[in-house]
């Protein structure tokens, strides 16, 4: 680079010199002629050459700004071939319609407090999202009683926003911590869980909330025996029915929401701990989405695609069922969607790293990769080297979300967004 500076630096001073003599005895002649040159000069600086610059600001940035409002669509950058190059230009520059919705099934986005980018996220493009689900919540147990922790998240300000934004619910999500088998098998603790949820709704103007329980539950063995099984689905029906039977503060005539989150299958056929065509069926009448959550398909040992196309399609298939009756439930799943990366090592040993967007854009930046696209699976990764050690990055693309869109509007399914901080903004254009 230094010596195409030089080169360039050189070239204008011998067009300098070739120029100057011309100048000089212009100004130095005797014609009379050259008495009007200082005249032309005046006019060209004072009324053309303005007028000029003028004309071409207009062309250059005005086609820019133009093209800045454009979809991803229409700028051509939804597609299997991208640069690094284009991304970084790209990302940040959604279409000023936030209010156009693409999507026409729910769409539910978690929102961290430890990534505050994910709050404003929600602000900006908040008609783009039906429920909305703040990362707020556990039940634990204490001793005999049961506590939900939790309130010290909540953001008043920010929910008022929302509210005069758009329509989405607001759904803070309820982790469930306490000692599974004593929540289950005793009646007091039950109640009291039930009772905490419904009060905390109540007092804090929720629209319901959403539910974890179900891997915690499968940790502890919970799932494997028939009995505890159904107890556990019982209770998960009559918080639904309790929920239902209170309405929404926003609207009088809807009732608070329960979503269910509930992990995917991890191998070609169910296992006993795994949620099933059953267990959707009898809940589908208490429950009024389930959070389905087809990521994280691979881990440290196993480097690779983050959530492949075919594996959404078999978790799909293995979790509803293929009877046309479970068909017609489709659309209380709302599909996983990961809206972070994945940095693996390629080494003896291995390792992961998860990363947002912003980690992905300082990637791109420094490393400068050829990005590739995986028909099979419909994801972009990349490969680099850090002293001489391989890394490969699985982050989504344009390309990979469409094609997921696609496949739960197939289906009849929503959405559920992990989460949208760690997103890029050219993404919620999609939505």
């Amino acid at each position: 680079m230094t010596k195409r500076r030089e080169r360039r630096v050189s070239a204008g001073s011998d067009r300098l010199n070739r120029i100057e003599p011309v100048v000089a005895s212009a100004q130095t002649g005797g014609s009379s002629s050259h008495l009007h040159i200082p005249r032309l000069f005046l006019f060209f600086f004072l009324f053309f050459l303005p007028f000029t610059s003028f004309i071409v600001y207009r062309i250059k940035y005005g086609q820019n700004t133009n093209k800045d409002t454009l979809s991803v669509y229409e700028r051509g950058l939804v597609k299997p071939k991208i640069s690094f190059q284009e991304i970084l230009a790209e990302n940040s520059k959604a279409s000023e319609n936030t209010s156009l919705q693409n999507f026409p099934y729910p769409v539910l986005a978690y929102v961290t407090p430890w990534n505050s980018k994910g709050y404003d996220v929600a602000k900006q493009f908040t008609s783009k999202f039906t429920h909305l689900s703040p990362v707020w919540y556990e039940l634990k147990s204490e001793g005999s009683k049961l506590i939900l922790e939790g309130r010290h998240n909540v953001d008043i300000g920010w929910i008022s926003e929302l509210r005069m934004n758009g329509n989405a619910l607001v759904v803070p999500r309820v982790v469930i911590e306490a000692f599974p088998v004593d929540l289950l098998k005793k009646k007091h603790q039950w109640d009291e869980a039930i009772d905490l949820i419904l009060r905390e709704c109540k007092d804090m103007g929720y629209d319901g909330i959403v539910l974890e329980s179900w891997s915690r539950w499968a940790a502890y063995g919970v799932l494997h025996d028939p009995d505890l099984r159904n107890v556990a689905l019982h209770f998960i029906e009559q918080l639904g029915q309790v929920l239902h039977s209170v309405s929404s503060k926003k609207n009088s005539d809807s009732h608070l929401q329960l979503i269910y989150v509930i992990p995917a299958p991890r191998s070609e056929n169910l296992q006993n701990h795994d949620f099933g065509p059953q267990d959707f069926q009898r809940l589908s009448n208490a429950v009024d989405g389930f959070s389905l959550m087809t990521y994280d398909f691979s881990g440290p040992y196993s480097p690779g695609p983050n959530a492949p196309l075919n594996w959404i399609e078999s978790s799909l298939r293995l979790t509803i069922g293929t009877t046309d009756g479970a068909r017609k439930l489709a659309h209380k799943i709302f599909i996983g969607l990961n809206f972070y990366g994945n940095d693996f090592v390629l080494s003896e040993g291995g390792g992961v790293e998860a990363i947002t967007g912003r980690d992905y854009l300082s990637l791109l930046e420094n490393h400068r990769p050829v990005l590739q696209w995986k028909e099979n699976i419909a994801e972009h990764y990349f490969i680099y080297s850090v002293n001489q050690i391989q890394h490969v990055v699985f982050y989504p693309s344009l390309m990979s979300i469409s094609l997921r869109l696609n496949k739960a509007q197939a289906w009849g399914a929503g959405i559920s967004i992990w989460e949208i901080g760690q997103g890029l903004d050219y993404f919620f254009e999609l939505f």
